[in-house]
């Protein structure tokens, strides 16, 4: 276990207390460093997210020692279904009967803060985080600690290492140069909680039904996988919906649009996502009666680049480090994994300083992630085109075993047992 004398009251400073930061927390703590969580909401807080923990990111928490609570909280699902336009309806369930978890970010953030605590990591909550402290006394800069907002002001807080998991729009980075939002693509989402959402349709007598050995199957319309649930994701020519069942009878909706679209959409976000649903073939029966849980969530632009700046004393964790809206529902993976990563680089700062951190970080981030970014993008970019995701439909039926092995990519099944 690493030793970190002579130093101030905390190694490491964490600003977000997302999944990102409160596991580079609890990582940090458990290899012995003395770490502050400074978080701006008040939880319980709501936070637009597709809710959605797939196979691989499980198989994070269960390796974290952290995936019981989230098991036991949350829904289980066993695949995803993907529609296009014209009734087009693609079901796959994960291999080897791997699940995934459906569960509503407030109770996510706060098992895995809790966790984080228990680790020996301070949080704090109603913290807003004004700016970095930079020293550029010694020929370069460096982040020494940050200054927080006070009843009385403004006061400073000071540590070797600063995380940065303060999520899409990161203050600290955005002021650093060390992210910004890109040109393209540029999408909005809108999300809300529905309650009384009809359920998918049962299995027809022709559908295909789940089988013993579990594996991706074509359906028509209407199909089902059982008890567990799946992720749902209807891509339209001008946006896409995503629909996840919650604990508690609630239904997660989240409606991405581009850009332009998406701007006139601010404007009025309740009429925009309704009048989506009311338009929509496949969805329209099942929201007819539905009522909100509470008023819709607006972001955008979703997309966040890493500059690929760097600043010693400071690290980048989560959506701060570069965010592009996953369609495959693998989103908490890379906060879940980039909190682990950017916990092992605070460490070595730590140990041995700042010299090769940067850009063995960099690297580690690319070994985990760039492979699944490409297949992410390839998607995108298929499901985009309507006649693309007819052509994969006929596909998957005649070669079953590209589906599996496309469902299989989409919920990081690969690093699930």
């Amino acid at each position: 276990m690493p030793r970190f004398s002579n130093l101030p009251m905390h190694d490491i400073l964490i600003v977000g207390g997302g999944p990102a930061g409160a596991i580079a927390g609890m990582v940090a703590a458990r290899a012995g460093a003395r770490v502050r969580i400074l978080e701006r909401a008040t939880f319980p807080r709501h936070k637009l997210c597709g809710d959605s923990v797939n196979p691989g990111a499980v198989e994070i928490l269960r390796r974290l020692g952290v995936a019981a609570d989230v098991e036991a909280r949350g829904l289980p699902v066993r695949g995803m279904v993907v529609t296009g336009e014209g009734g087009v309806e693609i079901v796959g369930e994960y291999p080897r009967g791997l699940l995934g978890r459906s569960i509503a970010r407030h109770d996510l953030d706060a098992i895995l803060l809790d966790a984080a605590r228990r680790a020996g990591c301070d949080v704090e909550y109603g913290v807003t985080v004004r700016r970095a402290i930079v020293d550029d006394g010694r020929g370069s800069s460096v982040v020494t600690g940050i200054v927080a907002a006070t009843d009385g002001g403004e006061s400073a807080m000071r540590a070797p290492v600063v995380v940065a998991a303060d999520g899409r729009r990161s203050k600290l980075a955005f002021d650093l140069g060390l992210a910004r939002h890109p040109d393209h693509p540029k999408r909005w989402a809108i999300g809300a909680y529905f309650l009384g959402v009809g359920p998918r349709s049962d299995p027809g007598p022709t559908s295909a039904r789940p089988r013993p050995d579990p594996g991706p199957t074509l359906v028509r319309p209407g199909s089902d996988l059982g008890a567990a649930g799946v992720g749902e994701m209807h891509v339209r020519r001008n946006c896409y919906i995503g629909v996840a069942g919650i604990p508690r009878g609630v239904t997660n909706v989240c409606l991405v649009v581009p850009a332009g679209r998406g701007e006139c959409s601010l404007r009025d976000p309740m009429a925009t996502l309704t009048r989506a649903l009311a338009d929509d073939p496949m969805l329209r029966d099942r929201f007819a009666s539905a009522t909100l849980a509470a008023p819709p969530v607006v972001l955008g632009p979703l997309a966040v680049d890493a500059t690929g700046r760097t600043i010693d004393g400071l690290l980048l964790a989560g959506d701060a480090a570069g965010f592009v809206d996953p369609m495959t529902g693998d989103g908490l993976r890379f906060a879940f994994r980039g909190g682990e990563l950017a916990a092992h680089a605070a460490l070595r700062a730590l140990e041995h300083g700042w010299p090769g951190v940067h850009a063995a970080l960099a690297d580690a981030r690319a070994a985990a992630f760039a492979s699944k970014w490409r297949f992410n993008r390839a998607l995108r970019s298929l499901v985009a085109s309507p006649h693309a995701v007819a052509f994969a439909a006929v596909g998957a039926r005649v070669l079953p075993a590209a589906l599996r092995a496309l469902i299989a990519r989409a919920g990081d099944c690969d690093l699930a047992a």
